[in-house]
């Protein structure tokens, strides 16, 4: 059994509760650490999580500041924690602390730079974007792999523009249901209501707030927008007031994850899974939990020409990909619809591998038994062998 160090950028993040998850049921035992952007629950997962402070959306120096103050206090603070196997930093942010929590337990233990999303400011030749990725080589100087959630991050960033030169994982941002969990049947749409496109996750992404809306107000009342999850409020001028004035648009707050995807996702008809958050960059590379978490629920899910996700619906040949991130795209893509065609798309969705879209023991275990299995920390070769499933390997 594997003993895990986790430290986390954000508690309230639901995806810290996935891997948390994750991690548990494929055996391992962990130790959570991290900052907070909004409450915490005393326990996740059955897990008291050590708060090391708190940090905002959007505030780089805030954001410096506070890992600073808990880097000066991470010896009292990991002090009540038996030693780990392994340590595990999610974001840049925790990477400086886990060489400070290494050196706290003796500098013998691997650490894991799990990199969910690449910043803005790591990206480009300039100065700026230069002197983060030294300082990414600098905190990672110790890291025995990478874990990422796209194949594109890996290709466009780790390959030919970090220092950091180790290997990478692949672990996708799929679903961690329950083992019996199976496809629900794609729910037929009711003629008393209008078809429902729904954006649920973190919703960051302003221009498909505008979009959704500018779209919906158009087709005037044939196409509802139900938002689901956690608005970063510091990317909108005020998101409540904008929702509120949309016709066409509601906002339902946020949801658990797994236990209401079902529900949320049976109400709507297509899955908006584009994110023109950081357009061009980490935007185009990813592939966002809603793409698994609505495929795996029946929802048709809706990309963007030229991204990752994109791809991704091409290979399962399900899904409408638009041209362009516009409102007449998705007008054009909708156009002529009917339920015949609705039901079409739907059943294409259906007969994907469930393994596509969810994550089941054998991956927990797997991921666990790779985790475990990690040399100490130091350097390694790119072409060192990983003990793990080629469906988890880059």
């Amino acid at each position: 059994m594997a003993h895990v160090l986790y430290l986390v950028h954000d508690l309230s993040d639901p995806a810290v509760r996935r891997r948390l998850i994750m991690l548990t049921r494929g055996g391992a035992t962990v130790g959570l650490a991290g900052f907070s952007r909004a409450k915490i629950p005393g326990e996740i997962e059955g897990i008291k999580p050590v708060n090391l402070g708190r940090t905002a959306d959007g505030r780089f120096v805030q954001r410096t500041w506070a890992v600073l103050k808990a880097m000066a206090r991470l010896r009292s603070v990991l002090a009540g924690l038996s030693k780990p196997d392994v340590i595990v930093a999610r974001n840049l942010e925790t990477l400086a602390l886990a060489n400070r929590a290494n050196g706290y337990f003796g500098g013998s233990v691997p650490i894991v730079y799990e990199c969910l999303d690449i910043h803005r400011l790591l990206i480009g030749r300039g100065p700026v974007a230069r002197s983060m990725r030294l300082a990414e080589r600098w905190f990672g100087r110790n890291v025995s792999a990478i874990v990422t959630s796209s194949p594109a991050f890996k290709s466009n960033y780790f390959d030919v523009l970090s220092f950091l030169k180790i290997p990478v994982m692949l672990v996708e941002n799929k679903v961690v249901a329950a083992m019996d969990d199976g496809l629900l049947p794609a729910p037929q749409k009711r003629e008393d209501r209008p078809w429902r496109i729904g954006w649920f996750g973190a919703l960051r992404c302003r221009k498909s707030l505008k979009l959704l809306a500018h779209f919906s107000r158009m087709a005037n009342g044939r196409f509802e927008i139900i938002l689901r999850g956690r608005p970063a409020y510091s990317e909108f001028d005020d998101f409540d007031a904008f929702v509120a004035n949309e016709p066409f648009m509601r906002f339902y707050g946020p949801y658990r994850n797994p236990e209401d995807l079902g529900a949320i996702y049976g109400e709507v008809d297509f899955a908006w899974t584009a994110d023109c958050f950081e357009e061009g960059h980490n935007s185009k590379w990813l592939l966002p939990n809603r793409l698994y978490e609505g495929c795996l629920h029946g929802a048709v899910p809706i990309a963007v020409q030229g991204t990752e996700t994109a791809e991704a619906l091409r290979r399962n040949n399900i899904g409408l990909i638009l041209s362009d991130a516009t409102s007449f795209a998705l007008s054009m893509a909708m156009e002529g619809l009917d339920v015949r065609r609705v039901r079409y798309l739907k059943s294409a969705v259906a007969a994907c591998d469930r393994r596509n879209w969810a994550i089941d023991e054998a991956d927990c275990k797997s991921l666990v038994a790779w985790l475990a299995g990690l040399a100490p920390a130091g350097p390694r070769k790119t072409s060192d062998h990983f003990p793990i499933s080629s469906s988890f390997a880059i």
